[in-house]
């Protein structure tokens, strides 16, 4: 059997040009190993949520894309700023946009890696705590363990990348976790990946 390619799909919940979270998935992209293939979707042209058009009929194109990237994916990172003490609206919208019918959409058991920022000392963890909520009301599988919170973004990010080291061990590790959750819920084998298990015996390593 060919091994398999694992396909993860990126929700940034910045849209602005030089935004941390679309810098963390891009870094995520190119550093993940050849047997996962990382896109981002770009979720600035979807419309706020109108139920009038939430059917199959009335989808606009950029939301019909939505959720065909959803579908197609094995497994979502969901990445956002703290605003006002929660994730950002873009991306709440993106999910109330793909998250019908209730309990049982396209959400259901889809593995999602849940990770926030922020520049104070407590790295988006408010915010984090509504996306739990969020995708455990569309009975998504959130990746179990330590959370993705990362501080003073501005001091680990450079020309649109990762550049500290112990963060992107961190967002690496959060990657192997969401693999093991995709081969828990499609019944696959444990991958074999060294590196991967370095990783998740580094221990205790520090967010800020």
């Amino acid at each position: 059997m060919a091994e398999k390619t694992f396909k993860l799909l990126g929700l940034s919940g910045s849209i602005r040009r030089e935004s941390f979270c679309k810098a963390i998935l891009e870094t995520i992209r190119e550093k993940v190993p050849a047997d996962i293939e990382v896109t981002t979707f770009d979720l600035e042209p979807i419309p706020p949520y109108n139920q009038d058009l939430d059917d199959e009929a009335g989808w606009p194109p950029s939301v019909r894309a939505l959720r065909g990237a959803i579908e197609a994916a094995d497994g979502l990172i969901a990445i956002t700023p703290e605003y006002n003490h929660g994730m950002s609206g873009i991306l709440k919208n993106a999910i109330d946009w793909v998250s019908r019918p209730g309990y049982e959409s396209i959400l259901k058991d889809k593995p999602v890696a849940v990770m926030s920022l922020s520049s104070s000392g407590r790295g988006g963890v408010r915010a984090q705590s509504q996306m739990h909520d969020t995708f455990l009301s569309t009975v998504s599988r959130i990746t179990p363990g330590r959370q993705i919170a990362i501080t003073s973004p501005g001091k680990k990010i450079a020309g649109g990348r990762v550049t500290d080291e112990n963060t992107l061990l961190i967002l690496l590790r959060g990657v192997d976790v969401l693999i093991d959750e995709i081969c828990l819920i499609q019944r696959l084998p444990p991958r074999n990946d060294p590196a991967a298990e370095a990783r998740k015996k580094a221990g205790k390593v520090r967010i800020d």
